[in-house]
């Protein structure tokens, strides 16, 4: 499939806002099932960007902003050839080896409800167990966009039965790890016929002899041709799209819009 992303994210500032730094992890890499056509990630306002990877691998745009300002707009457009592959993930920069992601985030840690979501799924092999887990996930949690924001452990979703799909990533590494096997958070975008109000995240548990295997439990399937992957972290914290600091500002209102769409479906249309 060939996805057509357009993605906006404006910031809004009850008062000026001064000293505004933004780590935009918003271009994605090319592995052996994406390849990048174009990408362009703009800023509205006045600054200066240096881009390198972070730890992981991810690219990285540092953005300082020149001046003072009370809104900020963030605009990506791109787009990529991806391919289907049920899940697996190869090629992709790999600076870490695996073991890295077994390690415990406070968003990732458990409890016993979540030690026994985890362990109701093992099973003999790694594969049927992550397919197990993600299934048992599907089933427990429902989706609901009120009922957590970025800062939410797994342990707490799982308690609620309700979250996004930032969650049911964090739930998914945090039993995954639990059980012995790496996981990492992904985020990244689905594509839709409508616009959606926030990117997509997912994880990826690594299989021996198989190597990296994308799950999006919030779906309960194995990602396909339809999901764009961008950045990868321990948790949403280490792969978000934007995460920023300033000085002063105000209580600040948030605004983002996203396409992600079939490009050639689109064209026809």
């Amino acid at each position: 499939m060939r996805i057509h992303i357009d993605y906006r994210t404006t910031y809004r500032y009850e008062f000026v806002a001064s000293g505004i730094v933004q780590a935009l992890r918003l271009r994605p890499s090319d592995h052996d099932a994406q390849h990048v056509r174009h990408w362009r990630v703009d800023v509205d306002v006045d600054g200066v960007t240096r881009t390198s990877s972070d730890p992981f691998g991810n690219r990285l745009d540092m953005f300082y902003a020149d001046a003072p300002t009370m809104a900020l707009t963030i605009a990506v457009v791109g787009e990529a050839d991806v391919s289907e592959v049920v899940g697996l993930v190869k090629g992709a920069p790999e600076p870490l080896p695996p073991a890295i992601f077994l390690r415990t985030t406070p968003l990732t840690r458990v409890d016993p409800a979540l030690i026994d979501l985890a362990e109701g799924a093992r099973r003999p092999e790694v594969l049927p167990t992550l397919h197990a887990l993600m299934a048992a996930m599907h089933e427990r949690i429902s989706f609901d966009t009120a009922a957590t924001d970025v800062a939410t452990a797994a342990t707490d979703a799982l308690a609620s039965g309700r979250g996004v799909c930032q969650d049911f990533a964090h739930i998914f590494s945090a039993g995954a790890r639990h059980l012995g096997i790496p996981a990492r958070y992904v985020s990244g975008h689905l594509a839709r016929p409508e616009r959606q109000e926030a990117s997509h995240a997912w994880a990826e548990a690594y299989v021996p002899d198989l190597g990296w295997v994308a799950f999006d439990p919030a779906n309960g399937i194995c990602t396909t041709d339809s999901y764009l992957r961008v950045a990868v972290g321990l948790d949403y914290l280490d792969a978000a799209p934007v995460r920023g600091a300033r000085r002063g500002g105000g209580a600040e209102a948030l605004d983002v819009t996203v396409q992600a769409v079939d490009a050639m479906r689109q064209s026809q249309s």
